[in-house]
Order: C-alpha cells, then structure tokens, then sequence
C-alpha cells in the first residue's frame, strides 16, 4: 500500500502548485482592482468583437475604440485626500478632481464594453520605487501597481484569446518628493515591460503594426516614452511602436510622426487637447474647435495613407478658461441649454454614422460610455 500513498503525494504536489499560482493571481488581481476592477468573466457581445475579423486584417485597418487617461475612473476628491501625509500634497497645487477626471468606468468594464485601446501615465509612487498610475499631479491608486495592473490584462486576454490591446505608455510627473523621469524610473518601465509574463503578452514585433491574426491574444505596445537616462541596447530591447515625446508636437491638431524610418512609416495623430479659442470662450465654441480637429483626422483616415496607422484624441479641456471647460464639458456639454448639442461625443454619432464602411484608425474618447451608442457607432462601421 506504500505505492498508493506515494502516488496521492506525487499527484498532491501539482495540485497544491496549481493552487498555489490561483492564490497568487487572486492577490495580484486584487491589488489592481483600483484601477483594473474587481475581476469577472465576461464573453460574448462586445467583450469579443473582433471574433468577427479575418486574421488577416492588417490591424492599421481596422477600428479601435480607445480611452484617454484611462486610469482616472475612480478619481475623486476622497481619493486624493486618503493619501495626504504619504505624497508631498502639501508642496504641490493639485487642480480639483473636475480638471483631472477623464473616465467612469475601470479597465474591465472598459474591456467588456469594447474598448481596446489604453492611454497609461506612470511614475514612481511617493517612496520612489514603484510605478503606479498618474494624471498630472493626480495620484490614482498607491496600491494598485503597473505591473499589478499587467496582470489583469493579461488574464483577460487568456479569457478571450480573439481579441487584441493597445497600450500606450507615457511617464506623467508625480506627487512623489523629489520625483524625475530618472534612470531608476525608467529601468523599472524597462524590468517590467521585458518580464517573462510581459515577453509572453506583448507582441514581440518591433516598429510596425502586423495582422490580426499575429496578434490575437497579444498587446501591442506604443512606446509615448523614451528610455534616455539609459544605455542605447535598452531601447533596441523593447517591442512594440516608439512615438518620442521628442516628436509628438504639443497640441498638436495634425502630427506626422515616423515610426519606423527604415520603411518610412508614419501615424497621423491629431491631440489637440486644448483649444486655442481666446479666454472667455464659451464652451459651445472651444467644443466645435475640437469637434473639428477630431473629424478633420478622421477625414484623413478614410480619404488618405490607406495603409498608414491613424490615431485620433477626441478628448480634449480647456482649464485654463474663464469659466473653466473640465473635460466632462468638452465631451458631453455642460447639460444645460447652453451646449444644445451636447459635447464632442454627442456630436461624433452622426459624423461616424456617415463614415460606414471605412477606416477610421483608432479612436481615443473621454467618457466613451456616453452617448451609450458611441463606441457601437464606431464599432459597427
């Protein structure tokens, strides 16, 4: 009978370790709920919609509904306030949350809902060793870590191996005393996006946009940073699409910006976040200013480059007016008689709705859950 008690020990140890690894999972998941949500399996509707694309969709054709800012879903007052004593806040004007909130909804929803696209900013968390999430001086979560964070991605996309994420990386200076876009900052990007679980998710292509087929399951990574506090070998490591910050024009409503100058790829970005309108405007005007960058790119997208990548911001504020347009304004009015047709998301429906049938590139929206047929416009093009 010895042999049988061998062999329910043998058999034990593979089970505890699968055990093991779910409890570990569970821990990191949660840690990222901040941000990422309170983890769920959703399939079918939008949660899988590009099931319905051939693999051999070049991805620069197809449509990707994004999210700007897209870690400031639960961003308020309270949770600035929670963390006071552990940042420097008492040294740094931080605007009110208004000026700094960007999203509703955490990443799993977003993902369910049909967003593909992520607009991350990061920084050291205010012992300076660890990256979490920022907007401007806004501090999103101390708990819920970038690499927490990796893992709910990459979880999700175990769940539905058909689909395929875009994320964009960009550093944002922080609360953190003393806080720089360093060498130690950016060896820990580096460490993080080079981890074995990150060179097994992130499509490993360097410098131009493949298929689908090549990168279902995948992430594809679109480098808004540069490593320059370390050596060049660095750089040469990482995957994915390198936008310098270097060459991304502030502002900018129409950005050409080479990606690969080998084979001469450029991506046609409009991020025109801030209108230029004088001071007093009002906010029917500095919505229809960018109201009109936003479709002028989209236009461009459907008319030229048709094998060039396309990547518009329609998210937009202007703080700086006399009385301020948060971004909640610029996307959805100000639900009054004084926007009567709404923000730029309203006015984006009947825009998309004209486009049907053609390449739009991917799309980057503040509160894209609103109007509710947004994204099913983009979608259903």
């Amino acid at each position: 009978m010895m042999w049988k008690a061998s062999l329910v020990m043998a058999m034990a140890i593979p089970l505890a370790s699968a055990a093991l690894a779910d409890y570990a999972l569970h821990t990191v998941l949660d840690n990222a709920a901040p941000i990422f949500g309170s983890y769920k399996k959703v399939t079918g509707g939008k949660s899988e919609w590009m099931k319905k694309y051939h693999d051999n969709t070049l991805l620069v054709h197809m449509n990707i509904p994004g999210t700007h800012d897209s870690a400031t879903g639960s961003y308020n007052q309270a949770t600035q306030d929670a963390l006071r004593g552990i940042t420097d806040l008492n040294q740094v004007v931080v605007p009110v949350p208004e000026a700094l909130t960007c999203q509703d909804v955490n990443f799993i929803n977003m993902l369910d809902m049909g967003i593909r696209a992520f607009d991350l900013r990061y920084a050291f968390d205010p012992t300076n060793t660890t990256l979490i999430f920022y907007h401007a001086q806004a501090l999103l979560s101390e708990k819920a870590s970038v690499n927490d964070v990796l893992f709910g991605f990459y979880k999700w996309l175990d769940d539905h191996p058909s689909e395929t994420i875009f994320l964009s990386f960009q550093y944002q200076g922080s609360t953190a005393l003393y806080a720089e876009n360093n060498a130690a900052v950016q060896l820990e990007l580096f460490n993080t996006l080079t981890s074995p679980a990150a060179r097994h998710y992130f499509k490993q292509t360097k410098d131009e946009l493949g298929t689908l087929g090549d990168a279902r399951g995948k992430i594809t990574l679109m480098r808004r940073f540069d490593l320059d506090q370390l050596p060049d070998n660095y750089t040469a490591a990482l995957p994915g699409l390198h936008f310098s910050p270097n060459l991304w024009n502030d502002n900018g409503a129409a950005i050409d910006l080479v990606y690969n100058s080998d084979k001469n790829l450029t991506a046609y970005i409009e991020d025109y976040y801030q209108p230029l309108t004088p001071t007093g405007s009002s906010a029917v005007e500095n919505i229809r200013w960018k109201y009109n960058a936003t479709t002028e790119n989209i236009h461009k997208a459907t008319t030229q480059h048709p094998n060039s990548l396309f990547w518009t911001w329609a998210s937009s504020n202007n703080i700086v007016n006399n009385p301020p347009d948060w971004p909640r304004i610029m996307a959805l009015g100000n639900g009054t008689h004084y926007t009567p047709a709404g923000g730029v998301n309203q006015q984006l429906v009947p825009f998309l709705k004209k486009q049907k049938g053609k390449r739009v590139g991917i799309v980057m929206f503040d509160f894209f859950e609103q109007p509710s047929n947004l994204v099913d416009t983009l979608l259903d093009l």
